[in-house]
């Protein structure tokens, strides 16, 4: 429908990558233990809104490559298959190791949400994530493509957001999880390099649909 395809896939796919701990995570987590609920929903509002532009920056680059050449946009694919299986080996690898919460000083919600579209946008792997993820489950037919594109990075711009301000009603404990259990941490990073590296070849081997 839409042009998307394995939308359950793409759904766990997205929500194992946010739930891994990363920038994002410790920025929300940062702001929530700092300064308290309400900044953490800032914080997570404004993480979602940078989620949101990366879906329109990504739209616009690849219904335009689309348009162009079916092939140039298998190129991309491919390439974006190797950047998964690389991020995915580099998640396998990764050693896990305690997070340092750095204490923040009170600022108003409008700043914490501010700040967490620039945590965002400003992440240039974040954007790469994008044009080499959403190309997996997106169909290359020219009259869906733009829609299907939007679609899906809308879905998991709203999954940030629903993760995140889970993590932050349930601060206390998602710290101490991630903090203090080096164990869960390496879990996660286990489960998303699989993940991702499974990803990546299918995008590799994947024919044009």
């Amino acid at each position: 429908m839409f042009g998307i395809h394995d939308f359950t896939l793409f759904l766990l796919s997205s929500l194992i990558f946010i739930a891994t701990p990363g920038i994002d995570a410790m920025f929300v987590l940062s702001r929530s233990i700092s300064n308290g609920r309400a900044s953490g929903m800032a914080a997570s509002a404004g993480i979602a809104t940078g989620a949101f532009v990366h879906t329109i920056l990504s739209t616009i680059g690849l219904s335009i490559i689309l348009s162009q050449s079916v092939i140039l946009f298998m190129a991309i694919k491919i390439i974006g298959g190797i950047y998964l299986v690389y991020i995915g080996i580099k998640s396998l690898l990764k050693k896990s190791e305690g997070v340092s919460l750095k204490n923040v000083s009170n600022v108003s919600n409008k700043k914490h949400f501010v700040q967490g579209v620039i945590t965002n946008v400003a992440n240039p792997k974040n954007i790469l994530f994008y044009l080499s993820f959403l190309p997996q489950f997106a169909s290359t037919n020219n009259g869906t493509g733009s829609l299907s594109f939007l679609l899906l990075g809308s879905s998991f711009a709203v999954i940030v957001l629903v993760w995140y301000v889970l993590v932050t009603y349930f601060s206390t404990i998602a710290t101490k999880a991630i903090r203090d259990n080096k164990t869960f941490n390496s879990i996660l990073n286990k489960i998303s390099g699989v993940v991702f590296i499974a990803l990546g070849w299918k995008l590799i081997v994947a024919k044009p649909n």
